[in-house]
């Protein structure tokens, strides 16, 4: 889905100056554990989690499954909230000279049903890693965060 009217009202207003943008991303898993990655443009060797802006009168949740549908045709549920990120880090200035930085809710989600399709046209490919070799990301998100179990995990 292109912006939405709301960050597009805010971009006529400002331009592409820096804004906080919070988002909603989602790690998604196969039966195997595989995690399922994006790549948002034919164009692009970058990939990217399931992921999306958080709208007005939306929950992190709430966005989360919205984006996951149109990025990927899957219909989830957040199971945990697996790590909240953010800072410099999480800048990112877009094609069209957009300055943003992320504030990210990152959750564990369950697939309910669907079939694996980009439904908004966002997604050029959508692929499942190994976590352990996962493609060159958009975002430094810790390694550790796609270790499956809880108990493993050292960030927290």
């Amino acid at each position: 889905m292109p912006m939405s009217e709301y960050y597009q009202q805010l971009r006529n207003k400002i331009g592409t100056q820096l804004i906080f943008t919070p988002s909603a991303v989602a790690i998604i898993r196969n039966e195997k554990g595989d995690i399922l990655f994006q790549r948002p443009s034919l164009t692009s060797e970058i990939w990217s989690l399931p992921a999306g802006a958080i709208e007005l009168g939306e929950s992190p949740a709430e966005a989360v499954i919205r984006e996951v549908w149109e990025e990927t045709g899957l219909h989830v549920t957040p199971t945990k909230l697996l790590g909240v990120f953010g800072g410099k880090d999480y800048r990112h200035t877009y094609p069209d000279g957009n300055q943003v930085e992320y504030v990210i809710f990152m959750f564990e989600c369950r697939v309910d049903s669907g079939t694996l399709e980009a439904i908004d046209g966002e997604s050029a490919d959508l692929r499942y890693f190994d976590p352990s070799a996962p493609p060159p990301l958009a975002l430094p998100y810790p390694p550790e965060i796609f270790i499956a179990s809880t108990a493993e995990r050292t960030i927290f």
